[in-house]
């Protein structure tokens, strides 16, 4: 039986995907009362996503192509009319409504590039014309539409923004503010509290569910300005590293070889991966994490992919 007396308005801060899995049909409340508790609307208690078509999927797969291959700067229209250039017969609303499914957003000040919640509280944004000097100053997160064979899923990632270190990522089906708590909680449990951590305006980071585990560590929130993606320039660099050098090669053909290929990858770009930034060394030793004993082979060995596995969930 649920116990939610008192709870209302913590309920009403979770995410849509939390609240249905909370609910319970066989509960003696009724599921009125449960839908109330949650600011639930009981056709959403119902309601399941239609899976996209092979086409919307050979659309949206371009759509992440033009944008990783130096047209990051485009809006919807443009990409609209790239989209169309190259064969896709789509409109101008379609393009934009699938590029916020891709949380692609272009280079420049625009309106319609994250999905903001009005109810959220926004912060300001904080490293305009800060010198980041040293690891654990500054971290940025960010959410990256990873493509595969059939269908796509959602990366989140932590960056530590002076080493370029990657400090935790997650990869989910449903880009909800549950698998960015997650790995926000393994980052904070691993390595020290940052002064500063920063993100977009979306609503998985302006989430009570995220930014009150931030405030409970007295972090700063900086989030970028509206629209404008290279506020948080760092980790969009490493999701296209991640892209070109891992995702666009492989072609994954399940979400569980690319959870072991992610993981690969980001041992690699961690420990291995020399960076012109960082005078050629690696994002861990900058960070400071010891790697004299770790060899290529031992992150690689295939005796430890449920390691992998693991980190990847």
């Amino acid at each position: 039986m649920l116990n939610l007396s008192g709870q209302k308005k913590n309920l009403r801060k979770l995410d849509l995907n939390t609240k249905r899995q909370l609910i319970d049909a066989a509960d003696e409340q009724s599921l009125v009362k449960q839908c109330d508790l949650f600011d639930l609307n009981r056709s959403s208690l119902y309601y399941e996503p239609v899976p996209f078509s092979d086409e919307e999927l050979r659309i949206m797969r371009e759509l992440d192509i033009i944008y990783t291959d130096e047209f990051e700067f485009y809006g919807h229209r443009k990409m609209w009319q790239e989209l169309n250039a190259r064969g896709f017969h789509v409109g101008r609303d379609r393009t934009l409504k699938y590029m916020k499914i891709l949380s692609i957003k272009p280079y420049y000040p625009t309106s319609k590039t994250t999905i903001p919640n009005k109810q959220h509280k926004k912060y300001p944004y904080l490293l305009r014309d800060l010198e980041i000097t040293r690891p654990n100053q500054v971290w940025a997160a960010d959410i990256t539409y990873i493509r595969m064979e059939k269908g796509f899923c959602y990366l989140v990632a932590i960056i530590d923004w002076y080493s370029r270190c990657i400090l935790s990522y997650r990869i989910s089906n449903m880009m909800d503010v549950s698998f960015c708590v997650d790995a926000l909680n393994e980052a904070l449990a691993k390595y020290p509290t940052p002064e500063i951590f920063n993100t977009d305006q979306g609503s998985q980071f302006t989430s009570a569910a995220f930014t009150e585990i931030l405030l409970a560590r007295n972090i700063l929130i900086s989030m970028d300005g509206k629209g404008r993606a290279i506020d948080n320039i760092i980790i969009e660099r490493f999701f296209r590293s991640l892209k070109y050098e891992d995702i666009y090669r492989k072609e994954y053909h399940s979400i569980l070889e690319l959870k072991l290929g992610v993981a690969k990858y980001m041992a690699k770009y961690n420990h291995f991966r020399l960076h012109e930034s960082l005078a050629y060394k690696t994002p861990a030793s900058i960070y400071g994490i010891d790697t004299k004993e770790v060899t290529l082979r031992q992150l690689l060995d295939s005796t430890n992919r449920s390691q992998f596995l693991k980190i990847a969930v």
